[in-house]
């Protein structure tokens, strides 16, 4: 690693201060990406302002019809929240799928949707639950929130206090995991609520995760493994590399669907 000042924050507020005080600042929550590219020397910031210590950024609560958890809430946290079990099982159970222990006793939702890995679980769950990313600027929707690969729309110094997740009447989650990370080659997030059906895919976009509008308008007439089974994602669009070409991917999306429709409860 290269020298780097270390900052506790004690609020919200604070690190954003300190980050905006920093030459060129990173804000530490679980260190899941973070820590891994310091020690590969992938990057070198002036100053780490750590989240830690800002308990008000933990938790999950129950608030009009929606499910609100803290930025800084450990995927094990989410995924034995009895609140989450009982109101979006398939988001607990996206959250027990992610990693290892380790990652799940350290990683946090705030740090996985704000990196936006093309490959991670969570940026799937926010667009097909129709999430809102709470910051302590602003309220983003789940559309307008990922840009691409590792860009979202954060401003500079702004900083995720928790995602809203609406609660629906149906859903489901469904990942085919490089067997070595437990990151999704392909993962499909199915919700179907009273006013829609969304379908998001993960691990397969080249510019990350994304809506499959297509299958979305086959299971608002249909809501059934039947609807999906003849809707092909273009492959064109899609991740090729050591783990799977575009074409499986392509595949895999279809065969994912179908097993998260049949699994939605």
């Amino acid at each position: 690693m290269y020298n780097f000042i270390y900052h506790k924050a004690e609020s919200l507020a604070d690190a954003s201060m300190k980050l905006k005080g920093a030459d060129d600042g990173s804000v530490l929550a679980g260190g899941m990406t973070l820590l891994p590219t310091l020690k590969l020397r992938l990057a070198q910031p002036s100053d780490l302002i750590d989240l830690g210590p800002i308990g008000d950024l933990r938790g999950v609560t129950v608030s009009s019809g929606a499910i609100i958890i803290g930025a800084m809430t450990t995927h094990a946290s989410v995924a034995k929240s009895a609140d989450v079990r009982s109101a979006i099982p398939a988001l607990a159970n996206l959250a027990e799928g992610i990693g290892d222990a380790q990652v799940r006793n350290r990683g946090t939702i705030g740090g996985s949707v704000a990196n936006n890995d093309p490959a991670a679980d969570y940026p799937a769950a926010c667009l097909a639950l129709g999430a809102t990313i709470q910051t302590n600027r602003r309220e983003i929707a789940a559309d307008n929130f990922f840009n691409g690969l590792f860009d979202t729309s954060l401003e500079e110094g702004e900083l995720i206090k928790a995602v809203s997740f609406p609660v629906p009447s149906k859903a489901s989650y469904e990942k085919f995991p490089n067997p070595a990370s437990r990151f999704a080659l392909v993962g499909v997030f199915v919700s179907q609520t009273a006013n829609a059906v969304r379908v998001a895919v993960t691990g397969a976009g080249q510019e990350g995760v994304f809506r499959v509008a297509e299958m979305e308008i086959a299971l608002s007439s249909d809501f059934s493994p039947d609807a999906v089974a003849g809707v092909k994602v273009a492959s064109d669009s899609l991740n090729s590399d050591i783990h799977a070409g575009a074409d499986y991917r392509a595949h895999l999306i279809t065969v994912l669907a179908k097993r998260a429709v049949a699994a939605c409860k």
